[in-house]
């Protein structure tokens, strides 16, 4: 990690839910030293991206969103916030709605991706990130009865 990284790593303090808002921040601004300023610093960490493989430690994961930063800022607001706390973790699953540019117009697709936090000796970092596949239309919400698993 970079001494840019560290002092905004060190900066980051809060909730788990301060350390989400500063992640889709610097998903919006193209900012990958915020965004890498998110993750705790451990080699377990993982990010799953919507029809991607598996991206196990830091420095993939810092790849992965170099080249999708290659091509601008990624225009994704978090909505729904479902979570499931602890002392020590915190799982939110948000809908991410982004907005994507074309050359018909502006348009959108929905992501659900589930965000895994921990409190780290640095406070709370992001653990796991993973994202479904992406639909141009926002999700239903299953009814809260038994439901069926796989």
């Amino acid at each position: 990690m970079s001494t840019k990284s560290k002092s905004r790593a060190a900066a980051l303090v809060g909730t788990a839910d301060d350390i989400e808002h500063a992640f889709y921040e610097a998903l919006q601004r193209g900012d990958v030293d915020a965004l890498m300023a998110c993750w705790a610093d451990e080699e377990e960490v993982f990010c799953v991206h919507p029809g991607g493989p598996r991206l196990v430690g830091i420095t993939a994961i810092r790849a992965a969103f170099e080249q999708m930063f290659s091509n601008g800022a990624i225009h994704a607001v978090p909505a729904k916030v479902r979570r499931v706390e602890s002392i020590g973790s915190a799982v939110h699953n948000v809908l991410e709605r982004i907005e994507l540019l074309t050359a018909e117009g502006p348009r959108h697709a929905y992501v659900l991706a589930t965000n895994v936090y921990h409190r780290t000796t640095q406070g709370w970092r992001l653990v796991a990130h993973h994202a479904s596949p992406g639909s141009t239309q926002p999700p239903e919400e299953a009814d809260e009865g038994p439901q069926l698993l796989h």
